[in-house]
């Protein structure tokens, strides 16, 4: 078996790899990786990342966005969001946003990988999943960047807000709330005690 065959037998379809997690198996591993993306064994998604196309009865399907982003990312903690979840909060936004924000702890910018575009915003905490309080916190930090009536919106925030544990909407402002959106919550919450 040749070294270039032996480097591409151990590409896992559906699977994202740095040019350093390549260079573990090659002595000349820029060689072996042109000759990978010649032979459709590899494609590029951005300088420096890579991915191994996984086939399927309609073709070659590209690497899903948990593979793409654990390999961008190092393996660094994320969160991924989309604004259009904020649609089913049942607060009255309807925009359709083709954004993915992609929160962590080592990238901000815009990139493209992979023919997609990520938006990643640095934060120092991120919650394990993504919680509908976290939805409704998330989405008072960017109203201002979703098209909607922002006066509109907070009051039909400050309403759902009601229909959660009062305690868990507070952490979630607390710990992923900007200045003005823990005031907000803080108010809302206020508010709901005074008149329950």
């Amino acid at each position: 078996m040749s070294k270039l065959q032996d480097f591409q037998k151990r590409l896992r379809p559906g699977k994202a790899y740095r040019r350093a997690d390549l260079a573990k198996w090659s002595s000349a591993v820029d060689r072996h990786i042109q000759a990978s993306l010649r032979d459709g064994k590899l494609v590029k998604l951005s300088g420096g990342l890579y991915s191994v196309p996984k086939q399927t009865a309609f073709g070659k399907a590209p690497v899903d966005d948990e593979a793409l982003l654990n390999a961008f990312l190092k393996g660094s903690p994320y969160l991924k969001v989309s604004p259009n979840l904020y649609n089913g909060l049942g607060v009255g936004t309807t925009q359709l946003h083709n954004k993915t924000v992609v929160y962590n702890h080592k990238r901000h910018g815009r990139f493209k990988l992979g023919g997609r575009e990520f938006e990643f915003r640095m934060k120092p905490r991120l919650p394990a999943k993504l919680t509908s309080e976290f939805l409704l916190v998330d989405l008072v930090n960017n109203l201002s960047e979703l098209g909607e009536d922002n006066a509109a919106t907070l009051s039909r925030v400050k309403d759902a807000a009601q229909r959660y544990p009062a305690a868990r909407v507070k952490r979630a402002a607390e710990d992923y709330g900007k200045v003005a959106t823990r005031k907000f919550f803080d108010q809302a919450l206020h508010a709901a005690r005074a008149y329950g």
